[in-house]
């Protein structure tokens, strides 16, 4: 070796060991780098799928991946989601069920149901309330004043939400012309306020209590006039007419007639009210048509003969219907009484059975008397209703026959119809099931 090597062999054993340090410095910061990387990536990856859990968790049967779950706190924390996943969707399952419960009550209630927010905006409503406004649907978020422009159920909601007292009031909704019994109490949230309004149809019950005033009403104005009579006639007799020997006679029968016409109105209300109550002490049965028609035309006949009315049956003998005899035959009667009655001379009453093709047994009375107005037959069923106010008390008609014959002919459950032109007659149609024996 000369000279001239010597410098390069102790500069090559001066720089090796540097290098070889700096060689495996850099080798592990690659290594470093690698598992931050893989450490990074597993966290990624665990991060991720708890993001997902997060987004998908109140989706039903979704659950953790239980793979990657360290022994570190985000280990303890993906096992407290998975055992805490289970116990929340139980209790969403169970909050979800109830309020179907709820929604399912309050849709199929009677009552209608509305409630609404701090705006007056509906947040719920159920059918009824759709059919008392007169809607097919209502929209969740839609203004209550474009469903129903009724000042006074939207003055009393915002009363409710303003004092956050319970209200109840009785409202006739306008559109409707119904009438109801309103509760409505404040709804109170977290966030806002609003109302829950329970509104009870009660129409019905006016209606019933309105029947009941025109019933007293027209029950006192029925026994008034006979009864003003009786008591005018009797005071006559007392002040001096019992001497007078030409008129005392007419006196009395004036009496008696009124009397009768007192009691003849008071049986017809006993057999109303019996009738309408269904209190009989004997079970429905079968009954021989003709042999009613045929009993009640024997009865009338001597008063048709002085009325110079005739009167024809076609009735068939082996018809039965299902009912109480002795209605039935007060129906028939009342009807041929009527017949006859508001007939002219030498007019006729035809009686006439025959079978439907559905099986229904009809019964039709028609006269050539005088008519009825095509107003007043909507009407002629109703008590006390009268045509002809003055003829009907003249021949002693106490407007509560045609009411005794609907509500027989229902209580059997049939149903009873009038056609008439004034001035040509009417005929009445009764229809029952006809009854088959076993």
């Amino acid at each position: 070796m000369g000279l001239g090597a010597v410098p390069l062999v102790i500069a090559v054993e001066l720089y090796a060991p540097g290098a070889a340090f700096r060689l495996w410095a850099f080798a592990w910061g690659i290594l470093a780098i690698g598992a931050a990387w893989l450490f990074w990536r597993s966290l990624s990856r665990r991060t991720n799928g708890l993001r997902v859990f997060a987004d998908r968790f109140p989706d039903p049967g979704y659950a953790l991946p239980q793979s990657d779950r360290g022994e570190d706190e985000l280990g303890d924390l993906e096992r407290s989601l998975a055992r805490m996943a289970p116990r929340v969707e139980a209790m969403l399952q169970n909050l979800g069920a109830e309020l179907a419960r709820r929604e399912t009550i309050l849709g199929s209630m009677t009552e209608a149901v509305l409630a609404v927010d701090a705006k007056l905006n509906i947040s719920f409503c159920n059918q009824s309330f759709m059919r008392a406004a007169g809607e097919h649907s209502i929209s969740e978020g839609v203004p209550l004043i474009k469903v129903l422009r009724d000042p006074g159920l939207l003055q009393l909601l915002k009363r409710v939400i303003q004092s956050g007292e319970t209200v109840e009031q009785r409202l006739k909704l306008s559109s409707q012309d119904r009438a109801f019994a309103v509760y409505a109490a404040p709804l109170a949230a977290a966030s806002s306020r609003g109302a829950l309004a329970i509104l009870h149809d009660v129409s019905p019950i006016e209606r019933l209590e309105r029947t009941k005033r025109d019933f007293v009403a027209n029950v006192s104005h029925e026994f008034r006039t006979p009864l003003a009579t009786i008591a005018g006639y009797a005071e006559t007799l007392l002040n001096g007419g019992l001497e007078d020997r030409e008129n005392r006679r007419r006196f009395v029968e004036v009496i008696q007639a009124n009397s009768a016409r007192l009691n003849n109105i008071a049986t017809d209300l006993i057999i109303l009210s019996e009738i309408e109550s269904g209190r009989l002490d004997v079970e429905p049965g079968p009954i021989s048509v003709a042999d009613v028609v045929q009993s009640t035309v024997n009865s009338i006949e001597p008063v048709a003969r002085m009325n110079q009315v005739v009167i024809e049956s076609e009735p068939e003998s082996d018809l039965e219907v299902l009912g109480h005899r002795i209605r039935f035959e007060q129906a028939i009667m009342n009807l041929l009484v009527n017949a006859v009655k508001f007939n002219r001379p030498g007019g006729r009453v035809c009686v006439k059975t025959v079978v439907t093709s559905n099986d229904q047994v009809e019964i039709s009375i028609a006269d050539t008397g005088i008519g009825i107005p095509s107003e007043d037959l909507s009407r002629i069923f109703e008590r006390f209703y009268r045509v002809d106010k003055a003829r009907s008390r003249q021949i002693g008609g106490t407007g509560l026959g045609l009411s005794i014959v609907r509500h027989a002919i229902e209580q059997m459950q049939g149903a009873v119809k009038v056609e008439s032109q004034l001035g040509e007659g009417s005929r009445f149609t009764i229809t029952l099931p006809r009854y088959q024996r076993p």
